[in-house]
């Protein structure tokens, strides 16, 4: 098991590189960069003439190496990382990358598995009512809400959302994860205190963005859980497990559930770095600070360093998710054997 988790490792080294690469590259393929996001600034909001917009611009390429060559441009950022830790530095936040990563990641990590983990429980849970009670009304029912789970999208749902609570409950603060009292509190208070009041509070603002995000995924887990269960009841040693007089519950959870939760086990690798972004038209829609709308952002005015670091983070979740689900299987059915 160890010798086949140092493989994956040493395996995902190269996978990172090339999609540094391409993606450092597909960044830097639209025209434009910072500098003509400074330019236009200067001229629709400072009112200052074209010609010296111009020159800003262009001196602003040669003071921070936007005029290099792409791949003096990458070696540099992937030469900062590898030699001394140092992602690039943000040119619209004027920070370091890793500090702006630092401050959206730890919470956007946080909503991702809460959303990861219910969807996975609730859709499986509702795969197995609905194929254990196939074409009564709770499979169609459940059927419907995986129907709408997976067709409405969710920045519908978001926009839906933000009205009800903004316009008919007058719900305030919304847009932040914490109200101004709570804002700069501590998460504990003492040594053996903490401040659960905080973490009410973050619970009572980002419930819409969590509630919407485990909609869209519960939907899938369930479309597939239901199909799965249904094909596994079909099969012989299911008939052998009822014939032997096993009570149907054991049947059931027993002995089909663990082997139709084979491919939903494999999509949690996937999944992972979905769901660190599908919350990204919710986290939009109510302007939350998670990594989602930081990459949208930093494409859209050419902050190049924050958008390469971001993807490549969402790269590595990726690698580190397909390792999780590959383990996970192994646990899950004995006759799967790694690392030989």
């Amino acid at each position: 098991m160890l010798r086949f988790v140092g493989l994956r490792i040493l395996q995902a080294i190269p996978v990172l590189f090339v999609m540094s690469v391409i993606t450092f590259i597909i960044i830097q393929a639209p025209p434009g960069d910072y500098a003509d996001f400074i330019r236009n600034n200067m001229i629709t909001q400072g009112n200052a003439p074209i010609a010296t917009a111009d020159a800003a611009a262009e001196a602003y390429r040669e003071a921070h190496g936007l005029n290099d060559p792409l791949v003096i441009q990458y070696f540099r950022w992937i030469g900062g990382i590898l030699f001394r830790g140092d992602f690039g530095h943000s040119m619209f936040y004027n920070r370091p990358v890793a500090d702006v990563i630092a401050d959206r990641l730890p919470m956007t990590l946080a909503i991702a598995l809460t959303c990861h983990v219910l969807a996975t429980l609730i859709g499986v849970a509702f795969g197995i009512l609905a194929a254990t009670r196939q074409y009564s009304w709770v499979d169609t029912v459940l059927s419907f809400i995986a129907f709408l789970g997976m067709t409405i999208p969710r920045f519908l749902l978001a926009l839906i959302l933000l009205y009800i609570l903004a316009f008919r409950l007058n719900v305030q603060e919304l847009g932040s994860f914490y109200s101004s009292r709570y804002g700069g509190q501590d998460w504990w208070l003492g040594p053996f205190d903490f401040n659960w009041a905080k973490l009410w509070n973050l619970i009572q603002h980002i419930w819409p963005v969590i509630a919407i995000a485990t909609f869209g995924g519960l939907a899938y887990n369930m479309r597939v859980m239901r199909a799965n269960l249904l094909d596994t009841l079909n099969q012989q040693y299911i008939e052998t497990a009822r014939a032997k007089g096993l009570p149907e519950r054991a049947v059931i959870l027993r002995h089909a559930v663990p082997n139709a939760l084979h491919p939903l086990v494999a999509y949690q690798g996937v999944v992972l770095p979905y769901m660190l972004t599908g919350e990204i038209e919710v986290a939009i829609v109510f302007a939350l600070a998670t990594i989602g709308p930081a990459i949208v952002a930093s494409m859209s005015i050419g902050d190049v360093y924050v958008t390469a670091t971001l993807l490549l983070v969402l790269g590595a979740v990726l690698i580190l998710g397909n390792l999780i689900a590959d383990l996970l299987l192994a646990v899950l059915d004995p006759r799967i054997r790694v690392g030989s």
